[in-house]
């Protein structure tokens, strides 16, 4: 792929040139310390030691999910086998994990609070080759990849080059052992809806992933989230509407009684302040253009 062109516009244009950090350990700082900005994931360990490991960086990201970063240091190291290797170990040792969370941000938490199906590995390197991306595709696990440039000491570019998620393996509706489940989950939710509302889901979904190829929908128990670096809209469905949680500003949004509402202040499923109840075709157009805006914002 070729390299990105930066330039300064002034008087002059001036090219600015690219280059990878002297040091990678610089870059695992730079993205500890920010890595809320850059990829809303907070951030919990650095060299998070294992029994025949240590994991470079780990956080849990907006959906409560588990993620585990490992940054490239040269063009041959296979670093996508070793984030595997740490994420089978995170999933055999979850007690750990919530201890680790426990220590760090002094909240009492258990392994039912987390979206263990969410949990992934982001690999950060200067470049990757056409046979990592074409191994990520063979691994079933969720892992994105990342590539980086510096463009003097100011200027931090991030692009996402591929990613694979298998969140959305079609899931089996779980019931538990009694008349009824306990808790419909997303899946079992929209398995069972009407179908006005299961075709009115398909067309939102639809067109939120028309937007570009950039988005990745993660299925999580109870509802599902489109993101790019993170979640811009989070969906639930029940049987005569569906809701969505966009991540907007309230200040500044046009509500609606019965259409919007501002839930910043309200627990729900998913991330986003600005919340719609669409209950038919003439609410998503209403709706199009916030889920384009949610979209562009983030």
């Amino acid at each position: 792929m070729a390299d990105i062109k930066l330039f300064k516009v002034g008087q002059k244009i001036e090219e600015l040139k690219s280059s990878a950090v002297e040091l990678e350990k610089k870059l695992q700082t730079l993205i500890e310390k920010n890595m809320d900005r850059f990829f809303n994931v907070q951030f919990l360990a650095s060299e998070y030691i294992i029994p025949d490991g240590r994991m470079d960086s780990i956080g849990i990201d907006e959906n409560k999910a588990p993620v585990i970063f490992e940054y490239k240091r040269s063009k041959d190291e296979n670093v996508m086998s070793q984030g595997l290797f740490y994420l089978a170990w995170l999933m055999d040792h979850k007690d750990a994990f919530i201890v680790l969370l426990q220590e760090r941000l002094h909240k009492k938490m258990s392994k039912d609070d987390i979206a263990w199906d969410g949990a992934r590995v982001i690999c950060v390197a200067n470049d990757f080759t056409k046979f990592d991306q074409g191994a990520i595709k063979q691994m079933n696990a969720n892992i994105s990849l990342y590539r980086y440039r510096m463009f003097g000491s100011e200027l931090l570019y991030l692009e996402r080059v591929d990613e694979h998620d298998v969140t959305n393996v079609k899931r089996k509706v779980e019931r538990a052992s009694g008349s009824a489940a306990v808790q419909q989950t997303f899946a079992s939710k929209l398995a069972s809806a009407p179908k006005p509302i299961k075709e009115l889901y398909c067309d939102v979904e639809n067109f939120i992933m028309s937007f570009g190829d950039d988005i990745t929908p993660a299925l999580l128990k109870f509802y599902k989230a489109f993101r790019r670096s993170s979640n811009f809209v989070c969906a639930e469905v029940f049987s005569d509407h569906l809701i969505l949680h966009l991540k907007l500003e309230p200040k500044t949004f046009p509500f609606e009684k019965g259409f919007s509402r501002d839930v910043s202040e309200k627990g729900h499923y998913g991330t986003g302040n600005v919340e719609l109840r669409l209950q038919s075709g003439a609410d998503f157009e209403k709706s199009k253009s916030f889920l384009r805006q949610a979209y562009d914002a983030n």
